[in-house]
């Protein structure tokens, strides 16, 4: 009974390793990224996180691992100052869901890993096509497809669906995709020889502060009730806005956004930044002009654009003030304290090392520009120093 008892802590604390570092990149490379405005951001966080995950599983092969590290993370980011929301937990996670079901069903073997890191990467794309679609509706699609066409049919290529669209871009992410397995395939065997090559212990002052991951603002309240408000709000506007009484569900949009935005305006800092106002600006513009750019008329002014594009910020103001709103309300204390009766005990503990020891492994990575320029090397020293990390969260 021991020592079955003591391996689901032992998993959860390599879960804690492998979240803290892949968290620890998130951050880094993520702030490199938002810094530098550089297009397909979540893509390349895929990419390397993919080759972190693969990696790690060289080292320490077992069921569970990746899908713990994937909650540990998207809790980590999902909290930290910089996440967006909602959208990085669920990528992240589904990343971790689906390289664990194929390793599952296929073993631990490269061409399973190619397989999932086919499936991590393309997840990428799914996930920003369908948190698009949720943010601004299909119409943003018909905007692309317009956009893409028009762009063929100047280079003299006949013009294609959305499908097709789709399936190029599928096979283009795949293709990153086996190259990320194959690269934390090498990765993690490159690790395990390297392991010995270490110091012993740690750099570092081992004195690192507790954090509580679930830290709530001062006098910031929260309750089960605007919690459950919020979701069933979200599910009420989306389903309105798709519905006949479309014009119904826009003005309730309205009035949730006043009155929501009011409650949680220390939350909603994210729309105090001129780029999140300019992102939104350039959807209205790209439809104006590209809303009935297939119809003949020859005009590049759409007022029926215009309209769609003015409909599409207000559910994207909707769906950003709805997420930040729940995400402050799931800070609750019985939220925290019904997780624990659960048996959420063992996650709580796992993300509570992870995060303390979050700073020390942040200053250990190399910087975020050489992590995208040579991300082989860059990776090797943490994976191969990942047994230290778990002697140090044991000696906890």
């Amino acid at each position: 009974m021991k020592g079955q008892q003591e391996k689901p802590d032992e998993l959860w604390m390599k879960a804690a390793v492998v979240g803290g570092l892949w968290a620890s990149l998130e951050i880094i490379v993520g702030s490199f990224l938002h810094n530098t405005r550089l297009p397909f951001a979540g893509s390349i966080l895929a990419f390397a996180g993919t080759i972190i995950l693969i990696g790690f599983y060289r080292l320490w092969p077992g069921r569970g691992l990746i899908i713990r590290a994937g909650f540990i993370t998207a809790i980590m980011k999902s909290v930290s100052p910089s996440a967006v929301i909602l959208g990085p937990m669920t990528g992240i996670m589904l990343e971790a869901i689906l390289i664990e079901l194929v390793i599952l069903l296929l073993g631990n073997n490269l061409f399973s890993f190619m397989i999932a890191g086919i499936f991590s990467v393309s997840s990428a794309l799914l996930h920003k096509i369908i948190s698009l679609i949720i943010v601004y509706g299909f119409d943003l699609i018909t905007i692309y497809v317009n956009i893409i066409n028009f762009a063929l049919k100047q280079l003299g290529i006949k013009e294609t669906g959305a499908v097709n669209i789709l399936l190029v871009l599928l096979l283009i992410y795949s293709a990153f995709g086996i190259v990320a397995a194959i690269l934390g395939y090498l990765i993690g065997k490159k690790a395990i020889a390297m392991k010995k090559e270490l110091p012993e212990a740690l750099p570092g002052n081992k004195e690192k502060q507790q954090k509580d991951f679930f830290e709530i603002r001062e006098g910031q309240k929260t309750s089960l009730g605007w919690l459950f408000t919020h979701l069933i709000a979200v599910a009420a506007g989306l389903y309105l806005v798709n519905s006949p009484f479309a014009q119904f569900g826009y003005g309730f949009m309205g009035l949730y956004i006043l009155v929501t935005g009011y409650k949680y305006v220390y939350s909603l800092r994210r729309l105090k930044k001129p780029l999140f106002w300019s992102q939104l600006l350039i959807i209205v513009i790209l439809s104006t002009i590209f809303w009935d750019i297939g119809s003949g008329h020859g005009s590049w002014f759409s007022t029926e654009g215009i309209i769609v594009g003015l409909e599409m910020v207000l559910r994207a103001l909707f769906v950003v003030v709805a997420f930040t709103a729940i995400s402050v309300e799931l800070l609750n204390e019985k939220v925290r304290n019904f997780l624990f009766n659960v048996g959420f005990g063992r996650f709580y503990q796992s993300v509570g090392m992870a995060f303390s020891a979050l700073p020390l492994m942040i200053s250990l990575l190399p910087t975020s520009r050489e992590i995208i320029r040579h991300p082989v090397q860059s990776l090797l020293k943490p994976l191969a120093m990942a047994d230290r990390w778990l002697e140090m969260f044991k000696e906890e």
